[in-house]
């Protein structure tokens, strides 16, 4: 009988986290209203730019933007295609910047011989840059020590 309290318990809760989070969710609107989203149809606010100036770096540590298009780039566990002109070996003949030193150490700090795995999937933290326009206003400033 225990079992069974617990249980009934359990969908109780369960139910009520599910009507609470349907009606915050109402309160909520978004940017696009209620056009739904194309699959991978670029959107009209955005277009990629290609093989510009990267921009400059907005606060510490951030990612570089990726200043060329990369579209049809085949990045798997078997193949990278930004190491074709990124990787150490490639990079003075392409004229690519290349891999930062820092993607060769795990979390611990260890460094590796060949690129770590947890660095390996370019896209995970850089991304082609774009002129978008700010969707929302907003005050954001660049790091003091990034301005020009």
């Amino acid at each position: 009988m225990k079992k069974w309290a617990c249980f009934v318990g359990l969908i109780l809760a369960l139910s009520l986290g599910v009507i609470s989070a349907g009606a915050m969710a109402e309160g909520l609107r978004s940017l696009r209203g209620t056009e739904a989203v194309k699959g991978d149809v670029p959107s009209e606010n955005y277009r990629y730019e290609r093989d510009k100036t990267a921009q400059q770096r907005q606060f510490v540590q951030q990612p570089p933007v990726i200043p060329h298009t990369t579209k049809g780039y085949l990045i798997s566990k078997e193949f990278n295609k930004c190491l074709d002109c990124h990787s150490w070996d490639r990079a003075a003949d392409s004229g690519a910047p290349r891999v930062s030193v820092t993607h060769f150490k795990t979390r611990e700090g260890k460094e590796l011989t060949n690129m770590s795995p947890r660095r390996y999937f370019c896209t995970q933290c850089h991304v082609p840059q774009t002129d978008a326009k700010p969707l929302v206003g907003n005050k954001f400033k660049p790091a003091d020590g990034l301005v020009k």
